[in-house]
């Protein structure tokens, strides 16, 4: 399910401000110049994936549709841009009929991306498709950058579930694409009611340490929570001593409790000693689950644990030291008149510091080795080689302005599930390296 499925409004009238000044200076001089309608292709990528990564995760494209949708200019946004004296009458008046009426290719949400992967292509009018590159890098950097961390915890977590539970450590609308995007990273449920009412993502939570603390003794915390939700709940034991409390929990609940929490101290420790209580109490089915500060290195380290359940919050929401995908957005071809049949330039940035691109309308191909493991990502802007027709990336996502690849969020989680699969083994891999793919222009 999605945000049109539930038939809810943006958060906000419209998208169109989520931009940069300079979009709007820009299409006022194209105006000027008879160059706005000028046939351009736009594409996003990266030059590199974050230190150390080995795969990056694509996430956020159905709010990007959503967005695009919504990028409109009504008189209170052009009153507002026309008072700040951001825009000439001209220009106003362009703004007022604005909508997006060009193709966007991309690859499917939750597959994965390498340095130079072609993440999405824009084709229209110059005029059209530059507005638009604010929203999407915003969308793309973060919902990918959120997304590959969850990758990797969960992909370190095996398969143990993951819950989402940043929202307070983030701000409160950046917080719901968190959990979205770690939901197709590999999560399994997010705290979140947010996200779970807007994108039907399963939701959890019990208590904190707070309810605990508000009672005369743990054991009247304990009684008052299993009276409300069961002996299924999951106590909290760590708010005073860890022994006495999972004792007092399975007294209070019997051998039929859920789940005790641990938030603090030395989880792996803990982890053992909790276990080992449990079954001398005969609550052999009582699961354990582990939070505070954790990341991928954190429940790496947990693998040996006897630990049935990990929840994540700042490490995921911040994307794991890395909160941005560095994902840009480049006109790499541009027609040279207004002609709807003029053909099209490559064009590029050639620029010192590494920061060049390269021009050309791209397609961009998965080659997989004899046992059907991705070896390369192939980028090419000629013809595509037969053996690779069938493992082209991109899909059409908008054509003619016109959404046509809006999927239930589950299918973008087992996208990805699947895409990483299909990775060499060193994918991984926790330690440092290079992208485990290489980049192969043709």
């Amino acid at each position: 399910m999605n945000t049109a499925d539930l038939g809810l409004p943006v958060a906000v009238p419209s998208t169109a401000l989520f931009t940069d000044q300079y979009e709007l200076t820009m299409l006022q001089a194209a105006l000027r110049s008879g160059t706005a309608d000028r046939r351009s292709v736009f594409e996003v990528f990266t030059r590199r994936l974050p230190e150390g990564r080995r795969y990056g995760v694509v996430a956020g494209t159905g709010r990007l549709l959503d967005a695009v949708e919504n990028f409109r200019f009504d008189d209170t946004i052009l009153d507002f841009l026309t008072g700040r004296g951001i825009l000439d009458d001209e220009t106003r008046q362009w703004l007022a009929d604005y909508r997006f009426r060009g193709d966007i290719w991309g690859y499917p949400e939750g597959e994965v991306y390498f340095p130079g992967s072609p993440i999405l292509r824009v084709e229209g009018t110059f005029a059209e498709a530059v507005l638009l590159e604010t929203v999407v890098l915003s969308i793309l950097n973060h919902d990918s950058a959120v997304a590959a961390a969850a990758s990797r915890m969960s992909a370190a977590a095996g398969e143990r579930p993951l819950i989402e539970m940043g929202a307070r450590r983030t701000h409160e609308l950046a917080a719901v694409a968190a959990a979205r995007a770690a939901y197709v990273g590999g999560f399994h449920t997010t705290s979140d009611l947010a996200a779970g009412f807007r994108y039907n993502i399963p939701t959890a939570g019990t208590s904190a340490h707070s309810f605990t603390l508000l009672h005369d003794n743990e054991r009247d915390a304990f009684t008052a929570q299993i009276d409300s939700l069961g002996a299924g709940t999951t106590l909290l034991v760590d708010t005073y001593d860890v022994t006495e409390a999972v004792r007092t929990a399975v007294e209070v609940a019997g051998p039929g409790l859920g789940a005790v929490r641990i938030d603090s101290g030395d989880l792996l420790l803990l982890a053992h000693r909790v276990r080992q209580q449990l079954d001398e109490l005969g609550a052999t089915d009582t699961k354990i689950v582990v939070t505070s500060d954790l990341d991928e290195y954190a429940i790496a380290s947990l693998a040996a644990a006897p630990v049935d359940a990990y929840g994540v919050g700042t490490q995921l929401v911040t994307g794991s030291g890395h909160p941005t995908a560095s994902m840009v957005y480049k006109l790499v071809a541009r027609a040279d008149s207004d002609g709807p049949d003029a053909p099209l330039r490559p064009v590029a940035k050639k620029s010192m510091g590494g920061k060049a691109s390269q021009g050309g309308r791209k397609w961009a191909a998965r080659r997989l080795d004899e046992h059907g493991v991705a070896e390369a990502e192939v980028v090419g802007t000629g013809p595509v080689p037969e053996e690779l027709a069938d493992r082209q990336l991109q899909v059409p996502l908008v054509r003619g302005g016109e959404v046509v690849a809006r999927e239930p969020l589950d299918a973008a989680r087992d996208r990805h599930i699947a895409a990483r699969a299909g990775l060499p083994m060193s994918a991984m891999q926790l330690s440092r390296g290079e992208a485990v793919l290489p980049t192969e222009h043709v």
